[in-house]
């Protein structure tokens, strides 16, 4: 049963003596007051409308624990053993020196005697680890075995390193190599590799953090209030803001990202900026437009389409223009956004679900969000909540657009009718009484139950559930002690960043669905968890800890994030007088909470060809006067062709509702099982001597066992296996990798070097006789033949290797259309495997195909423009084998 925190309760025993004592937010772990904000012994006040300092420390030297896991990696790979194995080491410095013993790769170690206390400031590590078997395999074999059966190639080794969560150690293996610290040498050539890290460096900042305006914002609305606090909070986003325009006239991701990010700007925009500085919004859009299309961003796998939620352009674009009235600028985005909608559906489109492919939109770092078991081939074919409402909203974004240009429209709304009802079949988890994060898998796919507060709060805003549903989410949706985090529950052993963290822009949207839903209880808390963390870091922070409250501790972070400082002005901008730009012109929702009294004011807003003074005077959500200079109008709006300067008048009716929210302690999940199939039974590997194991058998649940094996019997027809693990929270764990079995017979394979000229590059683990390039131009029409023993469907995928990058950034994911008898049947991906790491295989994301029985003509095509990546000019991959099985019942 759900525990709720109901308002009404709350606003009884304190309201009387808040506003006596200016409180405007209590929580058992910070206060928030008209002037300052209180956090146990530190405190952050304002020393003017210009100035606000804070006396906050960190405390992440002070409980580091002494025992932690680790493990080492070979070319930043999660390869030295399964899944869930690793070393355990208890640091005992001696003169801050601890000595860690030789441990052998590939074999777990386990040194925990008096495994108590913490890290001491400054304790040195030094780590000893035996590589010689590594070496001697290279010499001998010409390629080392690891634990589940892959090679790696002498001439493919690059390095070693460390990976962990505790202290500076990160388990983010496909980022190790840009760290430095955590690779290992071994200068005298013994094959014994060291490294010597400082565990806990001292991060005490200096005794005081500042912020003290910079900038002339005298340009920008004046916002005034009876809380002094959120004045100054405001004008230093407004710096922030000025801070954040780079000399090109663009704006950057924050302090310590120079560069314009799609995503970053675009969720920015849509908060703020459209309004606040829509020519800056123009020019940073049209940096991320190439060839009339949306650039998604380098990451996962390549970039696009394994991540797919540049679309989010559309929701900024579209925000810019209802700001604005530009004309130009609308035809402008029409034309990028059709031609960036007719690649997405080609490549990117589920026809089957009505959901599109690709990453979570924001939470772009793999392992943060999803199972480490999934390549970016599979984030390619999972279908999420955040991005689907991104891609929702901007086919009705397209149809509005179309409407206002006179130009057809009627197919973006049949799409965003698809995805809409897609999400709400696919997603909606009644008994959770909010939306799944995903969709999951690869023959077959089952959701991962975690909440998603963006998605969740997107959702909302763009009207995907109906009323009722809205209210459950906001009411249902777990929230925490400092914030909502972005997903709930948190992974184990995942360092914070996307996990375990707070993400103020996710906070400003979540705040703009709980005034949407009126909702006073989580526009509260939700304010308060937005201002505590502005005032006490002195500036817009990227991110911090969830279970904390701390910046510090989280993977990465930023001074004046773009899009924190943008969330920061929408809670006046879209809260307190509740801003909705629409066609017609500026409507007005404005959500006062009730212990934010006094009038507030925006003085010299501009709108359009107008300029407004606007006040508003009393609390809540009900509008109850609307005088534009004086005179009295019941349509709460102020029409686009309003010109002049003008005053207005919003009295409020205050409110009567009784609301909740969900209010939990930051949890986790169980750690993922590891599953095998041996002799027709199924085995499971997992730590947790008391979880219960979900088996789902071609995605629908089996049964439910606590013991580690299941009989399974003969097979008859091809079976997709997944287990999640329940802990004693009854919550679910990820899957373990999807585990097949089929008829022999059920199997076909095809050599690519059967069909096309074989390649002479010198690069080695294919089947075979060899291999095949691919690239823009070679084998740009690949054409092969498949003799089919039965009518029905199958499942076809190509194993390849793309080395023309790292796995978790970039923009060369291979792109090819598939053909079956001439009829297109959908996109082949092949995103990067490694840098140079050519003979890396994998396969492709999963096609179902129907074939005839005997002979069926196929091909792998390129296609310009669909299946142009985001480089443009490298699209390369190697093709080894084409894979089918017969996957009929």
């Amino acid at each position: 049963m759900k525990k709720y925190f109901f308002v009404p309760i709350i606003f009884s025993l304190f309201f009387a003596s808040c506003k006596q004592n200016n409180v405007l937010f209590q929580s058992e772990k910070f206060t928030v007051y008209a002037d300052r904000v209180e956090q146990g012994s530190y405190t952050a006040k304002m020393v003017s409308a210009n100035e606000i300092i804070s006396d906050y420390q960190s405390p992440v030297n002070a409980f580091l624990n002494a025992t932690f896991a680790f493990k080492f990696s070979i070319n930043s790979r999660d390869n030295e053993m399964i899944s869930g194995k690793d070393h355990l080491i208890t640091l005992r410095p001696e003169n801050g020196l601890s000595i860690s013993p030789l441990i052998r790769f590939g074999e777990q170690s386990i040194d925990t005697t008096n495994a108590e206390g913490y890290i001491p400031v400054n304790t040195i590590w030094k780590i000893r680890l035996d590589m010689r078997h590594v070496f001697e395999a290279f010499e001998t074999d010409g390629y080392y075995t690891f634990f589940n059966g892959d090679r790696l190639y002498k001439e493919d080794f690059k390095g070693v390193y460390i990976a962990g969560g505790t202290g500076v150690l990160s388990w983010d293996f496909e980022n190790l190599l840009n760290t430095p610290a955590y690779a290992l040498k071994d200068p005298d050539g013994d094959g014994i590799f060291e490294a010597e890290i400082n565990m806990n460096p001292d991060l005490n900042d200096a005794a005081e953090r500042r912020w003290k305006l910079s900038q002339d914002i005298s340009v920008f609305p004046q916002y005034t209030s009876g809380q002094s606090l959120i004045d100054a909070l405001y004008r230093m986003s407004l710096d922030e803001m000025l801070l954040n325009i780079r000399p090109d006239g663009a704006f950057m991701a924050g302090k310590e990202w120079g560069g314009v990010w799609t995503r970053d700007i675009s969720y920015a925009i849509h908060l703020a900026f459209a309004a606040m500085h829509p020519e800056a919004s123009k020019t940073s859009l049209m940096h991320k437009v190439k060839n009339k299309r949306i650039i998604q961003d380098t990451g996962t796998g390549g970039s696009w389409p394994a991540s797919t939620d540049r679309t989010v352009w559309a929701i900024a674009a579209w925000e810019v223009y209802l700001v604005t009235g530009d004309q130009q600028w609308l035809g402008e985005a029409f034309e990028i956004l059709q031609n960036t909608w007719k690649d997405d559906m080609k490549v990117a489109f589920n026809q089957k679900t009505g959901l599109y492919f690709g990453e979570s939109s924001f939470l772009d770092w793999r392992e943060q969000t999803y199972p480490k078991w999934m390549l970016p081939v599979d984030i390619y074919a999972s279908q999420n909540l955040g991005t689907n409402a991104v891609h929702y909203q901007m086919n009705r974004i397209l149809s509005m657009m179309a409407q206002q240009l006179n130009q057809p429209y009627a197919a973006y709304d049949s799409i965003a009718t698809l995805v809409g009802a897609g999400i709400n079949k696919q997603l909606w988890l009644p008994e959770q009484g909010y939306y799944a994060q995903y969709i999951y898998g690869r023959n077959h796919s089952i959701v991962s139950p975690r909440a998603e507060a963006l998605g969740e709060a997107l959702s909302v805003l763009f009207d995907i559930p109906d009323a009722a549903q809205q209210q459950l989410i906001v009411n249902s949706t777990p929230v925490s002690e400092f914030g909502i985090p972005s997903i709930w529950p948190q992974i184990p052993g995942i360092q914070p960043y996307h996990n375990n963290g707070i993400w103020p822009f996710v906070q400003g949207y979540w705040t703009l669905a709980a005034a949407k839903t009126k909702n006073e209880a989580a526009v509260i808390q939700s304010i308060a968890a937005m201002y505590r963390q502005a005032a006490l870091f002195a500036t817009n922070k990227e991110n911090f800890v969830a279970t904390t409250g701390d910046y510090k501790g989280t993977a990465i972070n930023s001074d004046r994030q773009l899009w924190s400082v943008a969330a920061n002005l929408s809670l006046v901008l879209k809260v307190y007088f509740g801003m909705d730009y629409q066609v017609d012109g500026l409507h007005f929702k404005p959500f006062i909470p009730e212990m934010l009294q006094g009038d507030k004011s925006l003085k010299a807003f501009p709108y359009r060809n107008a300029t407004l003074d606007i006040v508003i005077v009393g609390t809540g959500h009900e509008v109850l006067s609307f005088e534009l200079n004086g005179e009295k109008t019941d349509k709460n709006f102020i029409p686009a062709d309003l010109t002049g300067h003008h005053m207005l008048i919003i009295k409020m009716g205050g409110s009567k509702e009784q609301h909740s929210f969900n209010k939990k302690e930051v949890l986790f999940s169980n750690v993922d099982p590891v599953c095998s199939i041996v002799n027709e039974t199924l085995h499971i590997s997992h730590p947790d001597e008391k979880a219960e194991f979900i088996i789902y058998k071609n995605d629908v649940e089996l049964t439910r066992i606590s013991q580690n094996e299941l009989s399974l019997g003969p097979v008859m027809a091809f079976e997709e296996y997944m287990v999640t693990a329940l802990n004693s929270d009854n919550l679910e764990s990820f899957s373990c990798e999807p585990l097949v079995r089929y008829p022999q017979t059920a199997f076909m394979e095809i050599q690519a070097e059967d069909f096309t000229p074989m390649s002479d590059l010198p690069y080695r683990g294919f089947t075979g006789k060899g291999f095949a390039a691919f690239t823009k131009t070679e084998n740009a029409r690949f054409s092969f033949t498949v003799n089919a023993k039965e009518v029905g469907p199958y499942a076809i995928s190509f194993r390849y290797s793309n080395g023309s990058g790292p796995v978790n950034t970039d923009n060369k994911c291979g792109i090819r259309s598939l053909f079956v008898d001439d009829e297109r049947v959908g996109a082949v991906v092949f995103p990067q495997r490694g840098i140079d790491e050519w003979s890396n295989w994998g396969f492709s994301n999963v096609l179902n195909v129907n074939l005839k029985k005997g002979r069926n003509d196929l091909s792998l095509d390129f296609i310009s423009p669909e299946n142009e990546n985001m480089n443009f000019d490298v699209n390369t991959f190697m093709l080894d084998a084409v894979r089918l099985i017969n996957i009929v019942d």
